[in-house]
């Protein structure tokens, strides 16, 4: 089964998972990381910016010499974890559909708060380690160590309750013995090694905070309520179908039937090409929409039409930030690798004519994103 598409997710959300571990991350303390970093923003607000340019400077210096360090003591273990498995596909413990997206919720709202630059330069040593993997899925050293000192940049950037607020929900949702599982499937003295090493480079992250820097939306303000203007008219086309969707359904954790796993990791890698091209501004906001709709969602997990209004429109502008070659690249890899019964099954499952009328009013939305790509 072509099950490695789930490495990039799996990475993704156990690095961030990682990070807000209490045994990684210890609890807020009166000199907590988000204290720092409110008085880094009082200081630049006071004029200091070049100051603090330097500063986050010298902290990206030193967490890259600790990722260095940190790769290489769990390489190793790296290359034992058996990433051609389902496992990593597998909804772990009890915790319903809606329960899973209220966590992603929080990942969604420390998204936001990281630095948009160093969110953008993490996605391209992500894509650049996906070139360099091997037989086994596994990356290359120089390429692991990028990513892991990106990883480490971008946490830095987000104030430390936000990264708690990860942990904390979690928490709740993963059985306590997912993790035995996990170490009885590698060799437990690399794991052992690579658990002391990341702990150490949890520390030099956590000493290390980075004041994230203001971004300036470029789409222009014109092009911008053309496309809430078109938002609020594909929402009137597509609400109706978008409410018979059954979004509690497992069937999105299931593999594309017949994809093979390089052409899935390079779908992977287009789509990463493009959210490092996209507007850092818009990216915040899309992710504060995004994460508005999740806190209005009924029992469904359908948000309210105004929110959903909201994220095609803030979509609508992400897409627009993006040359239409990169978007292309992405559709292309995508198509190549999704068999056509999938989108039939899709369309059996609701009301057929709301299903046309959601179709048509996405191609209606697409030609004016499309006239408003920068």
């Amino acid at each position: 089964m072509p099950r490695k598409s789930s490495v990039v997710v799996a990475c993704a959300a156990a690095g961030a998972v990682l990070f807000s571990q209490r045994a990684f991350v210890p609890a807020p303390k009166a000199n907590s990381r988000a204290q720092i970093s409110a008085a880094a923003g009082t200081i630049a607000v006071l004029g200091a910016s070049p100051a603090l340019a330097v500063g986050n400077a010298a902290r990206l210096d030193e967490i890259g010499i600790a990722a260095r360090e940190l790769s290489k003591a769990s390489y190793p273990f790296l290359k034992e974890v058996d990433w051609d498995t389902f496992t990593y596909m597998v909804k772990p413990g009890k915790g319903s559909a809606v329960d899973w997206l209220k966590a992603i919720d929080k990942l969604i709202v420390m998204g936001t708060a990281m630095d948009s630059e160093l969110l953008k330069k993490a996605v391209i040593a992500h894509s650049k380690a996906i070139k360099s993997i091997d037989k086994d899925f596994v990356t290359n050293l120089d390429d692991y160590t990028e990513v892991n000192a990106a990883i480490g940049r971008i946490v830095a950037s987000v104030p430390e309750a936000k990264v708690m607020d990860v942990y904390n929900t979690f928490d709740k949702l993963v059985p306590k013995d997912v993790a035995k599982y996990q170490m009885s499937t590698v060799n437990e003295a690399d794991a052992k090694k690579a658990y002391e090493a990341f702990i150490k480079f949890k520390d030099v992250v956590k000493q290390n905070p980075i004041q994230p820097q203001d971004t300036t939306a470029k789409l222009s303000a014109e092009s911008m309520r053309a496309i809430d203007d078109a938002a609020a008219k594909l929402g009137e086309a597509s609400y109706a179908f978008a409410k018979e969707v059954d979004w509690t359904s497992d069937i999105y954790l299931k593999p594309l039937p017949g994809a093979e796993p390089l052409k899935i990791m390079n779908a992977i890698d287009r789509a990463l090409i493009m959210g490092a091209k996209m507007d850092g501004k818009l990216l915040k906001e899309a992710g504060e929409a995004h994460h508005k709709a999740i806190g209005s969602i009924d029992a469904k997990g359908v948000a309210s039409a105004a929110d959903w209004d909201a994220v095609n429109a803030a979509i609508g502008k992400l897409v627009a930030s993006v040359p239409t070659s990169v978007t292309m690249d992405v559709f292309k890899a995508f198509g190549s690798i999704t068999d056509g019964n999938v989108p039939s099954n899709m369309f059996s499952k609701v009301n057929p004519v709301d299903a046309l009328s959601a179709y048509n009013g996405l191609m209606a939305f697409k030609d004016v994103v499309k006239v408003s790509t920068n």
